[in-house]
């Protein structure tokens, strides 16, 4: 099954997506800010990371521009509760999906398992 990273500096998010995603049979790891997102995506071999977009210390975006090469075939979807200027530059110039808060997790699920499909083709 697939190894996902959720980032986000809220505790009631990261509780709730690594319950839900446990019971999915997905495996869970998760990040309260920025730079400790970025090392776990750096060394970690995730298939995905759910990633806010604000965050303390480094930003969605910039966990993402960081990892740059590393970042391998590790799919992202971005949440956000206050859409933004940096949610719109995050849409158009990387092509990931970006949620906004609260999201409905079917709707997520769906969004994980497109965004999975697109590792293995």
């Amino acid at each position: 099954m697939a190894k996902i990273l959720i980032v986000d500096d809220s505790k009631v998010i990261r509780d709730l997506l690594t319950e839900f995603l446990g019971e999915l049979s997905y495996q869970v790891d998760s990040a309260e800010d920025g730079a400790k997102g970025l090392k776990m995506a750096s060394d970690g071999g995730y298939d995905l990371c759910i990633c806010d977009v604000h965050l303390p210390k480094l930003n969605g975006y910039q966990i993402l521009t960081e990892l740059g090469e590393a970042r391998g075939k590790m799919q992202f979807i971005f949440t956000d509760s206050l859409p933004d200027e940096l949610a719109d530059q995050i849409r158009k110039t990387t092509g990931f999906a970006c949620l906004g808060k609260p999201f409905d997790l079917h709707q997520l699920t769906e969004i994980i398992t497109q965004s999975l499909e697109k590792i293995h083709t």
